[in-house]
């Protein structure tokens, strides 16, 4: 077949880019994990404790809840992967039930404060004004009290449970969201595809829902990944000190509670979870960075 001329490539139609292929992206992103182990091996522990959580069963069949008397104390070996606590519980079967708490209770923070602070931001941002400083004004002070100690008013406030734990946990993170979604509003907000919306007769909140939202939304939701790790800690934190799920519950932070008095002759029982806690928060930040480096390639 022979070759296009000059003249005749630059008038041929068809497209000297098109579309990515579903097969071709997906090829892409599996070299993109290939160059990078340290994200290919966050990738597969986010993976496993997300498998752990919805389906403990492929992992472990023993009983979180109940144990051998005497087996108790066991160290880690065969048999139990991570030992077993004083009444004889298998702790690897603990952790992993204990993943669908923590995670339950992290999802529900993380989106309670994608929400209401990307809402927030929404409307402060493009609306502007009065409102927009009285949002803000709230926003500067939630922003002054630290996370953790705001965090311990609202759980005392409402009570102990993973639900309180993660409302506490997700109101404190909401001004973070809301300064994210705030400034890319401002930055939206003066597109000429937005004025040409407007000029064009659009309501306002067509005009928000439509265009400014959808493109302002990129930013906030890898913002909402970088949040994971960091909220994944706050909850086992307040866990930790007795806010939790009450026992038995195996949340991940009263595991590592419960094992404070066995430092000396069981060290596997504080060890392990908080080995658990700590590589799934370093694997959510691995995976958080990795998102925002591509966010700002595009």
């Amino acid at each position: 077949m022979s070759q296009l001329t000059v003249p005749e490539a630059l008038s041929d139609p068809r497209p000297a880019y098109g579309p990515e292929s579903p097969g071709r992206r997906a090829r892409r992103a599996a070299g993109f994990l290939v160059r990078r182990p340290g994200l290919l091996l966050s990738v597969a522990l986010i993976a496993l404790v997300l498998l752990g959580a919805f389906f403990p069963g492929l992992f472990t069949s023993q009983d979180p809840l109940s144990g051998v008397p005497r087996e108790k104390l066991q160290s880690p070996g065969l048999h139990h992967l991570f030992g077993t606590d004083q009444l004889g519980r298998d702790l690897f079967s603990r952790v992993v039930h204990g993943s669908a708490l923590t995670l339950k209770a992290t999802a529900l923070a993380v989106s309670l404060g994608l929400v209401v602070g990307s809402g927030t931001g929404l409307l402060a941002g493009y609306l502007g004004g009065w409102v927009d400083d009285a949002l803000m004004r709230v926003v500067d002070v939630l922003l002054a009290i630290p996370g953790l100690l705001l965090s311990l008013a609202l759980v005392t406030a409402l009570g102990f449970g993973t639900v309180k734990v993660a409302v506490a946990v997700g109101v404190t993170s909401v001004a973070s969201f809301a300064r994210v979604m705030r400034s890319e509003v401002l930055r939206v907000r003066g597109a000429v595809y937005v004025e040409a919306a407007r000029a064009s007769g659009a309501r306002w909140y067509s005009v928000l829902f439509r265009h400014v939202l959808p493109n302002s939304s990129g930013p906030v939701l890898v913002y909402a990944a970088v949040d994971f790790g960091a909220v994944v800690l706050a909850v086992s934190a307040l866990s930790f000190l007795g806010f939790g799920a009450a026992p038995p519950a195996p949340e991940w932070g009263s595991l590592v509670s419960g094992g404070r008095d066995y430092l000396a002759t069981a060290w596997w029982l504080t060890t392990l979870p908080g080995l658990t806690i700590a590589a799934t928060v370093l694997a959510a930040n691995r995976i958080s960075r990795a998102l925002d480096g591509e966010g700002r390639d595009r």
